[in-house]
Parts: C-alpha cells; sequence; structure tokens
C-alpha cells in the first residue's frame, strides 16, 4: 500500500472571496499544485480541509 500523500500548506497564500464580508465569516483558499485548501478565516490555526483539485472543480461546477 502506498501512503497518502500530505500536500504542505505551509508556505501557501490563502486568499478570500473579494464579496467577503468585514465581520470575518468566510473561507479562505490556497492552491498548491494539485490540491486545495480551505480554512475558516475566524480560526485559522484551527486546521485545514485538504481537497484534490479536480474534486474541488467538480465542486466549484456543481454550484453553478
Amino acid at each position: 500500500m502506498v501512503p497518502a500523500m500530505i500536500p504542505d500548506f505551509s508556505a501557501a497564500q490563502f486568499k478570500t472571496s473579494t464579496h467577503t464580508e468585514d465581520n470575518g465569516t468566510c473561507v479562505e483558499v490556497a492552491v498548491v499544485p494539485g490540491f486545495f485548501a480551505l480554512r475558516d478565516t475566524k480560526n485559522r490555526a484551527g486546521g485545514l480541509v485538504r481537497v484534490p483539485a479536480r474534486a474541488f472543480r467538480s465542486f466549484l461546477a456543481g454550484l453553478r
């Protein structure tokens, strides 16, 4: 069995949407090759949700 790759987001730049309000109720997104990560703007140290890029793009396409 091959161990799962855990992408490194330690140097990634997280961004919020331009539609974000200043009340802190948003998520931030960062990209590294092959993966996206999401985190809570109010709790940046609380961890990340890492998603393979292909799955995240499918998710976004489903929202449209």
